[in-house]
């Protein structure tokens, strides 16, 4: 979609769209591409498999990390 498009969707202005766009760009989760004088953004699907993945692995630690815990409690020792 365009700035102009997404920024018609949200609750925001296109400048901001456009700051947001940036900033996803520069995190590799959005891709642009020039079509005459309008830019057209598209989710990159590399950038938030990356993403994923190392959401899922922050999940993974914390919650064997609370596990433990749990479990450390459960004999008694803390």
């Amino acid at each position: 979609m365009s700035v102009g498009d997404l920024a018609a969707q949200l609750p925001v202005t296109r400048p901001a769209v456009s700051q947001h766009l940036k900033v996803l760009k520069d995190a590799g989760l959005v891709d642009e591409e020039a079509v005459g004088t309008r830019r057209i953004y598209r989710v990159d699907a590399a950038g938030v498999a990356a993403l994923r993945e190392q959401l899922d692995g922050f999940w993974d630690r914390a919650l064997a990390g609370f596990q433990n815990v749990v479990e450390r409690s459960k004999r008694g020792t803390t």
